[in-house]
């Protein structure tokens, strides 16, 4: 037995409230959990990919990362992306939009901690040297692609990618057992990645860890071997953001809260609430009928 989508929209109500109501503190930590399980989730994807060749490299490195997600839901932590579901609980008006506001600004500072943490040592432990600073190599330039994006490139495939992760959150909320959850979300999440779509909470890993690799000369080095000097895309900060982060984020919002969330509010909740509205009414109505008599 599994939950239907509609009792996933009912359920989910509550859900986006609980989210809300934690402390700002409690929002960061959770945050930070998410975002560091999402890095950790990438950095496995990098040594698939670092360790194989071809086409199975991609389809290894997608097998590998929906553990990220699957430790999120199950373990506990607060992400982003999944957050966008929120919106449900505000079209049911029992969540503010400021709050939903708030919830997805501080889990996505969060987020960034927990991110940049794991890239940090990630790149200073010396985990990039495997394979013969091929881990390194990897990273870099899966930075260097990120960042080199066109602007509606990364939009329109932030759109697709939270499309497809908060289908998997709401599969996996279907599920009554951990068995189950893990089976719900890990196709969606799977080709995501095996396509090559944008996640934000990913790429605060990806892009922080390929910067903090290309200051380290060795690392350097061996990725201008393979690829070239890595140039644009890794100057600043700064162009983190504007490159990719911005219109990553915009698309996993529109991805998420527009063609997830509000779109299974308008099918399974909007005209039940009129209808239990209704029913109230004509309730109050025999009542009120009866208290005449």
């Amino acid at each position: 037995m599994f939950n239907t989508p509609k009792e996933i929209a009912e359920n989910y109500v509550a859900v986006g409230v609980a989210k809300t109501e934690l402390p700002i503190s409690k929002m960061l930590i959770l945050g930070m959990f998410a975002g560091m399980f999402i890095a950790l989730a990438s950095l496995g994807q990098t040594f698939a990919s670092a360790s194989l060749t071809g086409s199975l490299s991609r389809y290894l490195s997608a097998f590998i990362f929906p553990v990220g997600l699957a430790m999120v839901l199950i373990a506990g932590g607060e992400l982003f992306t999944g957050n966008c579901l929120i919106v449900i609980s505000v079209l049911e008006k029992k969540v503010k939009t400021t709050a939903m506001l708030k919830n997805w600004l501080f889990v996505y500072i969060g987020n960034f901690i927990g991110s940049i943490f794991v890239a940090a040592l990630f790149v200073y432990g010396g985990i990039g040297s495997f394979y013969d600073n091929g881990v390194a190599v990897a990273v870099i330039n899966t930075a260097v692609t990120k960042t080199t994006l066109p602007f509606l490139d990364a939009l329109f495939r932030g759109i697709l990618c939270n499309f497809l992760v908060c289908i998997a959150v709401w599969m996996s909320y279907a599920a009554k057992d951990i068995a189950g959850k893990f089976l719900a979300l890990f196709m969606p999440i799977w080709l995501f990645v095996m396509v090559a779509f944008e996640h934000s909470v990913a790429n605060m890993y990806y892009i922080t860890a390929g910067i903090f690799a290309a200051g380290n000369a060795h690392y350097r080095n061996a990725f201008i071997e393979v690829h070239g000097d890595p140039g644009l895309g890794l100057h600043s900060w700064g162009e983190l953001w504007t490159v990719n982060l911005i219109p990553v984020t915009v698309g996993n919002i529109i991805g998420g809260a527009v063609f997830v969330g509000m779109a299974y509010w308008l099918v399974y909740l909007r005209d039940s609430r009129g209808s239990n509205a209704a029913i109230g009414e004509n309730s109050n109505t025999r009542t009120n009928g009866a208290n005449e008599k």
